[in-house]
């Protein structure tokens, strides 16, 4: 990439996967989904069943081949959060409420200010942590073990 698309690449991201969206441009105008995933590189968001289209693929090693209806990839300035109380498509906004916590809230027309809840899917972690150390990973003595002594300057490289 280079970097006249990286200038216009969304820094502080308003949609979240799991975020119930309306599709407010496009061929689904008007019809709300869940954002199942987010591509940040591309601007672009995928939309739980909406955004159709037909996919030719060859057959090859593993899989067959045919014409495959799949989700295509949304811009992101053309979809909305819903608010959660009035159900309209509203802008997000970012509050601090006076436990420091940090919210995202419905802003502009027509939007009750209410808070927007975090969505329950980004709590779960799409690759689970490691729970035991595997072949490239370094053995904790080897890790605790002292190699250098800085008062009597044992373990320094002779140059």
């Amino acid at each position: 990439m280079g970097w006249k698309a990286a200038e216009k690449l969304i820094r502080h991201w308003k949609v979240l996967r799991g975020d119930t969206v309306m599709i407010i441009r496009g061929k689904d105008k008007g019809d709300t989904g869940v954002v199942k995933r987010v591509v940040r590189s591309q601007n672009r968001v995928i939309v739980e069943g909406k955004n159709l289209v037909k996919k030719h693929i060859k057959a090859g090693e593993g899989h067959e081949g045919g014409i495959f209806t799949v989700e295509a990839p949304l811009h992101a300035s053309n979809v909305q959060v819903l608010d959660p109380v009035t159900g309209r498509p509203c802008k997000v906004g970012i509050k601090y409420l006076e436990d420091g916590t940090k919210v995202r809230v419905s802003r502009g027309e027509g939007a009750s200010g209410s808070i927007i809840p975090r969505p329950e899917i980004l709590k779960i972690r799409t690759t689970p942590r490691p729970t035991f150390a595997g072949s490239k990973d370094t053995p904790m003595s080897l890790v605790l073990e002292k190699t250098y002594d800085a008062k009597t300057g044992k373990g320094m490289p002779d140059l």
